[in-house]
């Protein structure tokens, strides 16, 4: 019997797919729920498994377009496991036939001069100077791009989500008037909050406690306070959003998702922090669905776990606002008379100007700052 294989259905937005890597070629004997294929589309690539055992038959290849519901072909579950055929002993090889070389053609002659005249008579030279130069040629446009001057160099396709990636930042930079402002947070609070109660915080919960979950807290009080910075345009409409979703940006093998953790006003810390550990789990074994990267209001990405010390974040569209964190680095600050070595970390905020003015960008992060600085307002929602 036949059991066909389809793309099935990947939300509302995703209408069709890219065939990536084909893990189980065109007749070969697949299992039940084994790995057949990957599908790359604009937001997360999908696995396809088998849907029943049997000999599989594709009836695409790598880099086709497909759509949703499309029949990619079958697997017949009445075919059996071929058994290990015996190797065929090694036939003799028919030494090769030396053939003498070929001496080389000999130059053809040099073309001889024409008996045309080399002198230019005046009318002739008046006709040239008002028609003017003659046009040259177009030259040939390269579409290779030359290697560098060691001569060594890889090349490999752009992968679908890569694509999507990079024409989404370039129509951020192009459609928005983004601006960024910055500011730092002293993080002692934080990290003395972290070393006395992780062990019970991991005991309670099952996760570690992190910074995340303070920044992911901290926001969501600042946005509360300035909702301007919760907000997206549509058409000539701006649109503020009275939920909390908030986008947290993975580095993944296959490029950037910005996973969304849902109603973070009303989680506590061991609720985000178990959100984060799902979403970095399933970034690890690329199985972020389509329904985890949907929605979100407000972004947050974090450059300091690679070293970042400061950086302006580009827009995640349609959204109006995301926030960078970067490393933190013990420096000297002023506290009141005296100078003192503190952990401190530079965060920026990149906004949408044209409908957030640099008055609640600003305000937007100097909340944020003394949440974080101080955490008991967190608590008082202050």
């Amino acid at each position: 019997m036949k059991v066909d294989i389809k793309i099935p259905a990947m939300g509302e937005s995703v209408s069709e797919a890219i065939i990536g890597t084909i893990l189980k070629p065109s007749g070969s004997f697949v299992k039940l729920d084994e790995e057949i294929l990957e599908l790359e589309t604009d937001k997360v690539n999908q696995v396809l498994y088998a849907p029943q055992s049997g000999q599989l038959t594709l009836t695409v290849k790598k880099e086709d377009t497909v759509k949703m519901g499309q029949i990619i072909g079958f697997v017949e579950t009445e075919a059996k496991s071929p058994a290990q055929e015996a190797p065929t002993p090694p036939q003799p090889v028919a030494p090769a036939k030396i053939t003498e070389p070929t001496p080389p053609a000999s130059a053809p002659p040099s073309p001889q001069p024409s008996g045309e005249s080399a002198r230019v008579m005046m009318p002739e030279f008046v006709a040239s100077i008002q028609e003017g130069p003659k046009a040259s040629p177009a030259p040939k446009k390269e579409t290779q791009i030359l290697p560098p001057p060691s001569g060594n160099a890889t090349r490999k396709k752009m992968s679908s989500l890569r694509k999507v990636i990079a024409t989404r930042l370039v129509e951020a930079k192009n459609t928005t008037a983004m601006l960024t402002t910055f500011n730092e947070v002293d993080m002692t609070a934080i990290i003395e909050i972290r070393a006395k109660e992780k062990d019970a915080f991991l005991k309670k919960h099952g996760v570690k406690l992190g910074f995340m979950s303070f920044f992911v807290k901290g926001v969501v009080a600042a946005l509360k306070a300035i909702p301007e910075v919760n907000a997206a345009i549509d058409g000539e409409e701006i649109v503020t959003y009275h939920t909390y979703d908030i986008g947290i940006a993975v580095s993944t093998e296959r490029g950037l998702m910005v996973p969304v953790v849902r109603n973070c006003d009303a989680l506590n810390f061991g609720g985000i922090e178990k959100s984060l550990e799902g979403f970095s789990k399933k970034a690890r074994e690329g199985s972020i669905a389509m329904d985890d990267l949907r929605g979100g209001s407000f972004t947050i990405t974090n450059g300091g776990v690679f070293g970042s010390l400061l950086s302006t974040p580009i827009l995640n569209p349609p959204q109006s606002a995301i926030l960078g964190m970067h490393a933190i680095v013990k420096r000297p600050i002023a506290m009141g008379e005296h100078v003192v070595i503190r952990p401190m970390m530079y965060i920026a905020l990149s906004y949408d100007h044209r409908i957030i003015d640099g008055k609640e960008a600003v305000l937007f992060l100097v909340h944020l700052k003394q949440s974080l600085e101080d955490p008991s307002r967190l608590l008082l929602d202050l």
